[in-house]
């Protein structure tokens, strides 16, 4: 076996060894062109042929071994390093490198091994276009005020058809530039380069640069006021003054539909203050939604929490100490292969893949779930919400049984799943590329009878159970320009817009059951702003983690998204110490959405959950659980102005959760400042995000302020220090609303 896949597995950030890279090679790039072999072959070659001006070349060159991991892909990210390292085995990878690609050229190449027993294998030609980049003045349609600096639109064209168009906006002296979606590493991205597309970065996505929610959207903030939108879902890259401090360079991929357009791409300006602009883009990729104010309150999970009697032990020990919790997230409830039923429910399989109700399951006794209805009823009685987490996907490995054969038979046979794209031009199911599930089939959640076909799975688990919403997790799975969705699109054009359609297919679910569309997402895109609460995704118990993650929540805020939250002091790795675990809790009493969570880990001993007793267990500081119950309390009186402060977010545009530059664009001081937001309108917070601190500098933009601890007025206009022990993080609320906020502070000393 020879196997070549010139595209590979359209992993955004890393070249697998069967493929082409570049895949479109551009003149003057050296090609890389790569297989994989059985074992045993041996003396891999590839023959080529370079046509230019109707004159033929004709060579071959001999392919070198290199190392490969599983799927013969060089990994870059991806989910749990331990799934990674046990997929991971010996392959043959052949690999060569061509000269550089000439101008306007045409290549065809092949590739031929020898067996072991001396026979020849022989793959198809493959064939490419050399690129090259000219001039194409009306290939971009600006919308607004046109900042486009002349002569900067061009294209990238194979003398086909085009594949990219790069173009360059004015950018003043002053401008800083911020948005993208949600990113971890800087507010502000002047003088770097980042690209959007979703990607399952698997922790130290600050340092990694990666991103699960982008979007091809900014704000440029500190001259006149403006931002753009580029209305695309494919990929696009951004240069912001890096190699020329004068120019936002933009580029983005382009479809073969625009070959007989007008202009290739659309994007929008839009002018005014950082609110302006954001209402103005909201317009463009919808409002959100109001959720009910009991997402204010806390969230609690742990991926070991794996059983009914593990679950209300939690909520008890809440009870006896005195924290109270308004959600809790349950992951390890289903039996990990239809993720509609309950671990040890009994019950039997519907041939044809169609719902089951509640009826139609038996709990034993003595299973992991005993009574699911009473354990919601009595969680219920206590104010205490549920939400079941999922993934878009269809486990297949190990060989499904039973509901999940069916389930799968049904969704190939009625055509409910994404497809891709064969080498002989048929399409087939897709089978997920990522390391989490691999293999997996994937329900087009982007075609409503698709969606609904998925959804209605899960539905006797709000109608008859009473579930309050669904983490939807793992958003990031479909990878490829050779996916097919049923709306027509391309895998370059659909990926991105799948974990947008994935939270809608959920919140529908909910919404048509009488339910608030409570989703909890990882992965988003433009359009995510409709679409349920999200969090920050997976990241290790550290202060570098803990800073990204703030970063990733004011951008994340710039960009649209209402209710966010990340899981505080970390969820992965050993438990946080009990400083950075109160600090990091003390930040999210002023985030929208407070969430613990933890991995699993295999039930070891000493426990890693992040309950604010195990930390205290753990860490041997006696003060966390007093600290946390203090905390938790403030998070209780502050949970009316955040329902009004939502509410009143979705009508203006201007954020919950608001970096200091929206309403102080002018001062430059705010961006060294960067981890400072205000809470709504009133709540300047200033988070405390270093080991040993004793006293933390805040910055006081114009106005008057009065330090909520102490009731002390200061002038805006300067950076005052304040003590910080650790039931407090600096929070000061504008003089004139003091009168009505004083009382959320009532147990200040």
């Amino acid at each position: 076996m020879i196997r070549h896949k010139p595209f590979g597995s359209g992993h955004p950030y890393s070249a697998d060894t069967d493929q082409r890279s570049p895949t479109r090679p551009q003149s003057g790039d050296c090609v890389t062109l790569g297989v994989r072999t059985s074992p045993g072959l041996t003396n891999v070659v590839c023959e080529y042929e370079t046509t230019v001006n109707g004159e033929i070349n004709r060579k071959t060159v001999s392919l070198q071994p290199v190392p490969t991991a599983s799927r013969g892909q060089i990994v870059d990210g991806g989910h749990l390093a331990s799934a990674q390292a046990k997929l991971a085995r010996a392959t043959s990878g052949w690999q060569t490198t061509l000269e550089p690609a000439t101008a306007g050229a045409t290549y065809k190449y092949r590739f031929t091994g020898q067996s072991a027993e001396g026979s020849p294998e022989q793959t198809r030609w493959f064939e490419y276009r050399t690129a090259a980049w000219e001039p194409a003045p009306s290939a971009l349609k600006i919308t607004g005020n046109d900042r486009l600096i002349q002569d900067s639109v061009k294209v990238l064209h194979d003398g086909i058809r085009p594949l990219r168009i790069q173009f360059a906006l004015e950018l003043g002296e002053a401008e800083r530039v911020t948005g993208f979606g949600e990113r971890f590493d800087a507010l502000d991205h002047r003088g770097s380069t980042l690209d959007a597309v979703v990607f399952e970065q698997y922790k130290s996505q600050g340092a990694n640069r990666k991103t699960y929610m982008p979007m091809p959207f900014a704000h440029v903030v500190g001259g006149e006021g403006w931002g753009f939108h580029v209305n695309t879902s494919r990929r696009t890259w951004y240069d912001i003054g890096a190699s020329d401090e004068k120019r936002l360079i933009v580029e983005a991929e382009i479809g073969p539909e625009t070959v007989e357009a007008a202009a290739h791409l659309e994007v929008q300006i839009f002018d005014g203050t950082p609110t302006d602009v954001l209402r103005s883009f909201l317009a463009v990729a919808g409002e959100p939604k109001e959720l009910p104010d009991w997402v204010f309150k806390l969230w609690a999970s742990g991926n070991e929490w794996n059983t009914q009697a593990e679950v209300m032990r939690q909520m008890e020990l809440h009870k006896q100490t005195g924290i109270p919790v308004g959600s809790v997230v349950i992951e390890a409830w289903s039996d990990e292969s239809t993720f509609t039923a309950f671990r040890d429910a009994k019950y039997q399989p519907s041939r044809d893949g169609s719902p089951l109700q509640l009826g139609d399951f038996t709990f034993p006794d003595d299973g992991a779930w005993p009574d699911p209805k009473a354990m919601v009823d009595e969680l219920h009685s206590r104010d205490i919400r549920v939400v079941l987490w999922q993934i878009p996907l269809m486990k297949m490995r190990p060989h499904p049984q039973g509901q999940a054969r069916n389930d799968a038979d049904a969704a190939i046979r009625d055509g409910h799943l994404i497809q891709e794209e064969a080498p002989d031009g048929s399409l087939r199911p897709y089978r997920n590329r990522g390391w989490w599930f691999p293999l997996g089939l994937m329900p087009d959640l982007t075609d409503p009878e698709a969606a609904r076909w998925w959804t209605d799975k899960r539905r006797y688990l709000v109608e008859e159970l009473g579930i309050d919403g669904f983490k939807t997790d793992g958003g990031e799975h479909a990878w490829g320009e050779d996916l097919r969705y049923f709306n027509g699109m391309r895998g370059d054009e659909g990926n991105n817009t799948f974990p947008v359609a994935y939270a809608k297919a959920y919140g529908d679910l909910l919404e048509s059951a009488g339910k608030a569309p409570v989703t909890f997402s990882r992965a988003g895109f433009t359009g995510s702003q409709a679409h349920g609460a999200f969090w920050a995704g997976d990241e290790d118990s550290t202060w570098d983690a803990f800073r990204w993650s703030m970063f990733a929540g004011l951008s994340a805020a710039a960009s649209g998204i209402v209710y966010w939250g990340w899981d505080f002091a970390g969820f992965s790795g050993d438990v946080p110490t009990a400083e950075l675990y109160l600090r990091s809790a003390a930040a999210a009493v002023f985030v929208p959405i407070m969430q613990y969570h933890s991995e699993f880990n295999h039930h070891r001993q000493p426990s890693r959950d992040r309950t604010p007793w195990n930390i205290q267990e753990r860490s041997g500081e006696n003060t966390v659980v007093p600290v946390f119950k203090e905390l938790i309390e403030l998070r209780e009186r502050l949970i009316p102005y955040l329902t009004e402060q939502a509410r009143k977010t979705i009508a203006t545009g201007a954020p919950l959760m608001r970096p200091l530059y929206f309403e102080h664009a002018d001062d430059q001081e705010v961006w060294n400042h960067p981890l400072q937001w205000m809470l709504g309108d009133d709540l300047l917070v200033s988070p405390v995000t270093e080991e040993g601190a004793q006293s933390w500098p805040t910055y006081l933009p114009d106005g008057a302020w009065i330090d909520g601890w102490t009731g002390e007025t200061h002038p805006g206009k300067q950076t005052v220090n304040v003590p910080v022990p650790l039931n407090r993080i600096p929070v000061f609320v504008r003089a004139d609303a003091w009168d009505r906020m004083s009382s959320i502070f009532a147990d200040r000393s």
